[in-house]
């Protein structure tokens, strides 16, 4: 049962995410202003009384990313100084994930500096989906809960009407989050090859495994401009295979996205709503992940495991 300490507090990158949580648990979204001043300068008032509470806050990290982490952290402090028991940040979609090793002279590891700005703030733990590499866990002195969209994914993917299905990964780096969802699909595994000539330029070069005649389901834990997955689904048709669907958790989707998926081989783009998504008329599919994130703070704050969030029925 939940507790009657628990507070929810939304920031304004994902509100309707936050309300869905919040009728999945139980409870009203806490009272608070969280604005801008005229000049920009974020500002978070908490309207309620917090003092001994375990308060969570709800804010991705998605555009504008500067804004939301600033305000995240201004959100952070002030449950702090209002005296909250235990502060957790809800972070679905965490951003400056991608910057997580120095893979070239003078740059710097900005993933681990947000995971210390979280902390200085005043977070007494992390809750997030999907982090872009598990490893950035160990960039906080505090608890973190890395919760899989995969559950989510699945239970839509798993009803869908796939014939000779092979799941791919579209780079090297996906093939373990694609051999995972291969094995529960009982399916076929393979990945494609691709060069990256700049940030929003990719060419898929080479296909490791066979899709001829079969259903292809793209794997990938995000995605801006489509270009990784728009030319890995143009190779995979070249080679002759029959629908392509592509599935992914975040979809920080550019207007380059949008033009590169209304001109591209994709049959439907399955996605979870840790970013705020406009279809635009488009065959994206969003699929929520408010009830993922509602029975895994309702378990934070009955102290409770939250490992079985990680199973999918039957498995």
């Amino acid at each position: 049962m939940r507790a009657d300490n628990l507070k929810i507090i939304a920031g304004n990158s994902n509100r309707q995410l936050a309300d869905d949580i919040c009728q999945f648990v139980g409870v009203p979204l806490t009272d608070a202003t969280v604005t801008s001043f005229p000049d920009g300068e974020s500002f978070v008032r908490i309207n309620e009384n917090v003092r001994g509470q375990d308060v969570f806050l709800i804010q991705s990290s998605c555009p504008p990313v500067n804004n939301n982490l600033i305000e995240l952290l201004i959100m952070i402090d002030a449950a702090r100084r209002a005296s909250a028991a235990r502060i957790t940040a809800v972070i679905p979609f965490y951003g400056y994930a991608r910057q997580d090793r120095k893979d070239q002279p003078r740059v710097p590891i900005t993933a681990k500096l947000v995971a210390n700005l979280l902390t200085s703030a005043g977070a007494n733990r992390v809750l997030a989906v999907d982090l872009h590499a598990g490893q950035i866990q160990g960039f906080f002195d505090i608890p973190v809960d890395h919760l899989l969209a995969f559950p989510v994914l699945y239970e839509y993917i798993s009803k869908l009407d796939l014939k000779n299905l092979v799941v791919m990964s579209p780079d090297v780096g996906g093939v373990k989050m694609a051999d995972a969802y291969a094995r529960m699909l009982k399916s076929g595994l393979g990945f494609v090859a691709k060069k990256r000539h700049s940030a929003t330029q990719v060419e898929a070069t080479s296909i490791v495994g066979d899709v001829k005649d079969c259903d292809v389901l793209l794997i990938d834990d995000m995605t801006e401009t489509a270009g990784t997955i728009c030319a890995a689904a143009k190779l995979i048709k070249r080679q002759g295979a029959s629908r392509i669907f592509a599935a992914v958790t975040h979809a920080n989707l550019q207007d380059m996205a949008y033009e590169r998926l209304k001109d591209g081989p994709i049959d439907e783009l399955i996605v979870t709503d840790t970013i705020p998504v406009d279809t635009r008329g488009l065959p994206i599919k969003v699929l929520s992940v408010a009830k993922l994130l509602g029975e895994a703070i309702i378990r934070i704050n009955n102290n409770e495991s939250v490992t079985s969030l990680f199973r999918v029925k039957g498995f």
